[in-house]
């Protein structure tokens, strides 16, 4: 027997308070989510700060675009003078491109997808697949000159294990 229960007996109402309490629903506010817009009105839970915030120089928007994009849209980029079209080549910039590219700290090209035209691409890092689907088809994955110095960056420092975009772009 628990300690509890063992000081509980003999008690009436075992810390219920009076004989009334524990009978029914109604102490308790009714069953299930009764009053769940009324007397169980729980509006201040998501107030004031909860949960790990980051320091700000460890914080870092990277971007990212999937190389199917960028082969699905080569043309129309090239026609919007986003990109350069050199016989079956495009050559593309992942910045001018990508939405908001140029106030990001990178952009990183993923490989989902398929890649059917030649490409020449050039951005802050690729992952491993990314870099592949494009040589295989014949492209080139190319990093930036910001690219290159994170890459510089994290090989000073020995490389940071939560950062993927430097340690994929390592792959070569």
């Amino acid at each position: 027997m628990t300690s509890k229960k063992r000081r509980q007996r003999g008690s009436r109402t075992h810390g219920g308070g009076t004989h009334k309490n524990r009978r029914g629903a109604g102490h308790r506010g009714g069953r299930g989510r009764a009053g769940r817009d009324k007397h169980e009105f729980h509006d201040y839970e998501p107030l004031g700060k909860h949960g790990f915030d980051r320091p700000g120089k460890v914080k870092e928007e990277v971007l990212t675009v999937d190389v199917r994009v960028l082969d699905e849209d080569a043309p129309l980029h090239a026609a919007e003078g986003l990109a350069e079209e050199e016989g079956e080549t495009y050559h593309l910039d992942a910045r001018d491109v990508v939405e908001d590219g140029h106030e990001a700290d990178a952009v990183k090209v993923l490989g989902g997808g398929q890649v059917r035209r030649t490409l020449s691409v050039t951005a802050d890092a690729f992952s491993a697949s990314a870099r592949e689907l494009i040589e295989d088809a014949g492209g080139e994955a190319s990093l930036s000159e910001r690219g290159e110095e994170r890459l510089a960056d994290a090989a000073s420092e020995g490389g940071d294990e939560g950062d993927t975009t430097v340690e994929d772009t390592e792959a070569d």
